[in-house]
């Protein structure tokens, strides 16, 4: 499994917006920190996206690339005095290889944490191999 990014640019978006034509918002995304672990069976993805609830994250697969998208949100209790930053979304592809059963990719979103399973296909997992006298 690769990561699949896009290309960074010093223009503005509105110059890039007005030179082609965009192929996604103009939002501005934070790639979340993951952590990959390799079982027998599975890879699992963990990956942090605060203030993300189970309602505004997305996760997708598409030729191949697995989309993590999150809308993070905060609404205050009270009125706004001072403001210094500004809650992002995320975003982050990553590639995906034949050893991966798509169809089989499960999601969970707990306390800011998406955990995702992305099963081993059949053919590539490790099996016994009897041997008979012949």
């Amino acid at each position: 499994m690769t990561e699949k990014t896009t290309a960074l640019t010093t223009e503005s978006p509105k110059t890039v917006a007005d030179k082609t034509q965009a192929t996604r918002d103009e939002s501005l995304y934070l790639a979340p920190p993951v952590d990959i672990f390799e079982s027998e069976d599975a890879l699992t993805v963990v990956t942090d996206l605060p203030g993300v609830t189970k309602e505004d994250v997305d996760v997708r697969v598409e030729d191949g690339i697995l989309t993590i998208k999150g809308k993070a949100s905060y609404a205050p209790a009270a009125e706004t005095l001072r403001e210094e930053f500004q809650l992002r979304g995320y975003y982050r592809q990553f590639q995906l290889s034949d050893l991966i059963d798509q169809n089989k990719i499960s999601a969970e979103a707990k306390n800011g944490v998406l955990t995702i399973l992305l099963p081993k296909a059949e053919k590539t997992k490790p099996r016994q191999i009897q041997v008979t006298v012949g």
